[in-house]
């Protein structure tokens, strides 16, 4: 009786001390919704508290982010208007290539943009072009199809006055169409400069990227750093905030010295 009283006893402790070394050695569960006071404190901590050079900075893996998508929203909206231009003076351009662009916007991003570092890669172009590419990709389209409306949009008493000026085709493009063209523009950049942002940072994801906003919350949700995760979305939404505000004082100005009257 006693000899099986202490086996119960030592399969007891064993247990119990099995229990605490379990507790000790495993680390603690993660939340998979973080509170809103812990993501503003990673927020601060990864903003104000840290080297702007260090890898978990969020102001370096902004600015990493952020070249690829100036480059990337510089090349679609020129991509853009010269698409534009073409389609509104060129008819074959407008029954031919408009469809093709819209279909080209019904591929999901994530399965060009592999495809897009593979073969770039495989030329030796590695990088910061390949994420901007993908960039431009996602930012043609809203500024194609806003200076296609815009280019459009005078009247056509005002097309008649300008042959009536026998004005030459230049002279009305110049003249007329592109003065009435810009406020279509500058809202499709907005839209654009966002998708070119979204591209940049789905761009990091298949490159194996060390720095940016999509490598971080590629490596967070490696290791399961939701708080880490959250913090980069936030850090991606307040840039891409930022973005659409400048381009939306951009585009006042501009029409300001073009005459525009403000509302």
């Amino acid at each position: 009786m006693s000899a099986r009283w202490r086996s119960t006893r030592r399969s007891s402790a064993i247990w119990t001390g099995g229990q605490a070394c379990r507790n000790r050695v495993l680390p603690s569960p993660k939340p998979t919704l973080p509170a809103p006071h812990q993501v503003a404190q990673n927020v601060f901590e990864n903003t104000f508290l840290r080297k702007i050079t260090s890898n978990r900075s969020l102001v370096y893996n902004a600015w990493v982010t952020l070249s690829s998508t100036l480059l990337g929203f510089a090349f679609g909206t020129a991509l853009g208007i010269v698409i534009a231009v073409g389609i509104v003076h060129v008819v074959a351009l407008d029954r031919s290539l408009m469809p093709w662009i819209i279909t080209s916007q019904t591929i999901p991003i994530l399965a060009i943009a592999p495809m897009i570092i593979v073969v770039l890669a495989a030329i030796g172009i590695t990088g910061l072009i390949p994420k901007a590419l993908i960039s431009t990709y996602l930012s043609f389209f809203p500024v194609a199809v806003g200076m296609v409306k815009g280019l459009r949009s005078p009247e056509i008493m005002h097309l008649d006055l300008m042959h009536t000026y026998n004005a030459s085709a230049a002279q009305t493009f110049w003249k007329l169409r592109v003065p009435a063209s810009v406020p279509y523009l500058f809202t499709s950049m907005k839209v654009a400069v966002a998708a070119s942002l979204v591209g940049a940072i789905v761009g990091e994801l298949p490159t194996g990227a060390v720095a940016g906003i999509g490598a971080k919350l590629l490596s967070s949700s490696y290791y399961s750093q939701t708080i880490d995760m959250w913090a980069a979305l936030v850090a991606g939404s307040v840039v891409a905030a930022l973005l659409v505000v400048l381009v939306g004082v951009a585009g006042r100005f501009v029409e300001r010295a073009m005459g525009a009257r403000p509302a």
